[in-house]
C-alpha cells in the first residue's frame, strides 16, 4: 500500500503536496535551556518549487520572486523555523510561512493604470502655489522700510 498524500490547502485552486516538502531538523539557537543542546528542534523545509506541479508557471515566476534569498539557484525555496520549542510546533511555522508566500504569490496585482491631474487641479495647485510665493515674498526686508 502506497503511503496516503496529504494535501496543504493554500487558495482554492491551488493545495501543496505534502509529499513534495523536505525536512531537516536541526538544533536550534533559540529557547530549550539544556534541551536545547540534546534535541534538533529546529526545522528547515525545502519545497522544489521550480519542478512543483502543482504551481502554474506565473505563480511559480512570482513565488521565486517574493521568496528572495530563501530561494537557491535550482529554484528550491528554504524556510528555517525555530521560534518554539518543540518539533511539531516549528514544523507548522514552516508549512504556515510557506503556504502564506504561495498565496501572496497566487494573488495577481492589479496593473495601474497612470493617470493625470485635471486642468483645473492643475490651476488650484498654480494658483496656491502663486499665494504661498507672495506671503514669503511679504516677509522680506523692503527698501522703504529703513526711511
Amino acid at each position: 500500500m502506497a503511503p496516503r498524500s496529504y494535501l496543504i490547502p493554500v487558495t482554492p485552486s491551488i493545495a501543496l503536496d505534502e509529499r513534495e516538502l523536505v525536512f531537516n531538523f536541526i538544533r536550534s539557537a533559540g529557547p530549550g535551556g539544556q534541551n536545547v543542546n540534546k534535541v534538533a528542534t529546529a526545522v528547515q523545509l525545502r519545497f522544489d518549487a521550480e519542478n512543483s506541479p502543482r504551481l502554474t508557471d506565473a505563480v511559480r515566476r512570482r513565488v521565486l520572486s517574493l521568496a528572495g534569498r530563501r530561494a537557491t539557484a535550482d529554484g528550491v525555496i528554504v524556510i528555517s523555523a525555530n521560534r518554539f520549542r518543540t518539533q511539531e510546533r516549528n514544523r507548522s511555522d514552516a508549512i504556515d510561512r510557506l503556504v502564506d508566500l504561495v498565496r501572496r504569490a497566487a494573488m495577481v496585482q492589479k496593473r495601474r493604470v497612470p493617470t493625470k491631474p485635471s486642468r483645473s487641479a492643475r490651476g488650484k495647485r498654480l494658483e496656491s502655489k502663486r499665494r504661498r510665493g507672495d506671503v514669503k515674498n511679504k516677509r522680506g526686508i523692503r527698501s522703504g522700510d529703513w526711511d
